[in-house]
């Protein structure tokens, strides 16, 4: 038997018969044809026995396995839904391999598809719902927008049908014109004081915007249940469906001017689009989970005509109270990034007092919703804009004014102004700002009002005698003079820093938005 190998006289290696997948290894030819290209891998004695089918399947597998252990891993991650993949390279070509626990293996079990399936699920639905980039507080604000958007859609539909049932709809007495009729006079109305309210509050939506909105949301939901009362008085519809409208048109209008910049606090990557988008998709599937509230509730009480006609007087409180407490819960986890007056009177406090300027959450903590009743609380609040001839003004905001230069774009003097329905007068500070004054001027004057309050506070006591008696001496004169050097000095030492922390922080510090009164500026004759 010839031997399957031989031994050159000029070779120091053995030359074997095997090849790659291009040489086919033939038992029938008794002859031997050296390779041109020798397998570089070392072969056992077992692998010369096998058939040439099982050559090739054993071949395959050892390169396979050769080709993962060997492969490459490249520093790129690929993140789908449900599926976290790492590029490999084995030299010849590129693949792409789960890394999150995915099974690669050829045993597929039940659970790692059930897993794999509500991962995809759930990451699908996120995608569908929630922008790809938003703030780390906007799946907190979306839970609560939730409960809000559900049981005010299901109030909604209650007083609708409570509307339809009051003029008559479904009864053989009812006068569809005179039904139409009233049903578009009552949006006409409503429609025509929605565009009043919106004229003369337009700058409210800016720097009050928690406050109005949530003031707004309760008009809303008193105005459901104005309509919920059509059925007790009929005959008074349109005058009672006008006066529903009329709120709703005005919450409505509330809502679409401050929808923009709630969905702008949330974009970080300005994806504003993106974000509104998504608004409006989980406003019409959590409308629609409400209405499917209503349509069970109804179908509950089918039966019952006296049940189906006190429903809505039932659900009303607890509805609206559910709705009230969701949309106030939103409100807190809206951190606006705009600066206001009364933010930017929050930013400084902390800085005076604590020595850092916080975060837009943190402000939007302490802000809160801004109620009128629990405004100017503190001693010595302050205000911008313009004395008053109505208030009490003391003589040294006279000398004030009276000292002032042209180089001077702002100036601070104390007032007594009245507040409350009983007309209590109450000291403050009043910042009055020139024509033509930059942001950072708006900025300074109010720095240098909060170190003036500061002084006040040390002697609150004496300063409000002061005040109160009138009292513009020589030496009271000199020491008010003082107390606006020594804090003009203080606010000129933080201001560039101050600015720097502001911005460092996620502020918005090119423009601060004021109010109507708070714009007011004055200018000098010579201007």
């Amino acid at each position: 038997m010839q031997s399957t190998f031989h031994i050159t006289s000029d070779s120091h290696h053995f030359h074997f018969p095997w090849k790659t997948h291009q040489t086919h290894f033939k038992i029938l030819s008794p002859t031997f044809k050296t390779p041109q290209k020798p397998f570089p891998k070392t072969l056992t004695l077992s692998n010369s026995l096998k058939t040439s089918f099982n050559f090739y399947e054993s071949e395959e597998v050892e390169k396979a396995d050769e080709s993962v252990t060997t492969a490459q891993r490249l520093p790129v991650i690929i993140r789908r839904p449900g599926a976290v993949s790492q590029y490999l390279w084995d030299g010849n070509c590129l693949q792409l391999v789960r890394i999150d626990g995915g099974n690669s293996s050829g045993y597929v079990s039940f659970d790692d598809e059930f897993s794999k399936l509500c991962r995809f699920c759930g990451s699908a639905v996120r995608d569908f719902f929630i922008p790809q980039r938003v703030n780390g507080n906007y799946m907190d604000y979306v839970k609560w927008k939730f409960l809000h958007r559900f049981f005010s859609s299901a109030l909604q539909v209650l007083a609708t049908q409570a509307m339809f049932r009051a003029i008559g709809l479904g009864y053989s007495r009812s006068l569809a014109s005179a039904a139409a009729l009233n049903w578009v006079l009552k949006d006409g109305l409503g429609r025509l004081c929605r565009c009043i309210y919106t004229a003369s509050l337009a700058s409210v939506f800016d720097t009050n915007l928690k406050r109005v909105r949530f003031s707004t949301s309760i008009l809303f939901s008193l105005s459901i249940g104005i309509e919920m009362l059509t059925p007790v008085f009929p005959q008074h519809f349109l005058l009672i469906a006008s006066i529903a409208n009329i709120a709703k048109q005005i919450s409505l209008a509330c809502y679409l001017a401050t929808n923009s910049a709630v969905h702008q606090s949330f974009a970080i990557a300005d994806n504003l689009g993106e974000v509104s988008a998504k608004a409006q998709i989980q406003t019409v599937c959590f409308d629609n989970l409400g209405l499917m509230l209503a349509a069970l509730l109804n179908i509950l009480c089918k039966n019952s005509q006296r049940l189906q006609a006190g429903l809505p007087f039932i659900a009303f409180p607890i509805f609206s109270a559910i709705d009230l407490f969701g949309i106030y819960q939103g409100l807190k986890h809206v951190h606006l990034q705009t600066l206001t007056k009364n933010r930017l009177e929050i930013i400084m406090n902390t800085w005076i007092q604590l020595g850092y300027v916080p975060s837009p959450a943190e402000v939007s903590k302490e802000e809160g919703i801004d109620f009128l009743w629990s405004k100017d609380r503190e001693m010595w609040p302050i205000r911008i804009g313009c004395l008053d001839p109505k208030d009490q003004i003391p003589k040294m905001s006279m000398l004030t004014m009276q000292s002032l230069s042209n180089e001077d774009f702002y100036f601070i003097c104390m007032e007594i102004f009245c507040r409350g329905f009983t007309k209590t007068g109450q000291e403050g500070i009043l910042l009055c700002v020139r024509e033509g004054a930059s942001t950072a001027d708006v900025i300074m004057g109010l720095l240098q009002a909060c170190y003036i309050r500061k002084s006040l506070l040390l002697c609150r006591g004496k300063w409000k005698n002061i005040v109160e008696a009138c009292d513009s001496s020589i030496s009271v004169l000199g020491e008010w003079f003082k107390v606006i050097e020594d804090s003009k000095q203080c606010a000129q030492t933080d201001i560039n820093l101050l600015k720097d922390h502001i911005l460092g922080s996620g502020w918005s510090v090119k423009n601060i938005l004021l109010s109507t009164q708070e714009r007011a500026r004055y200018s000098f004759l010579d201007d």
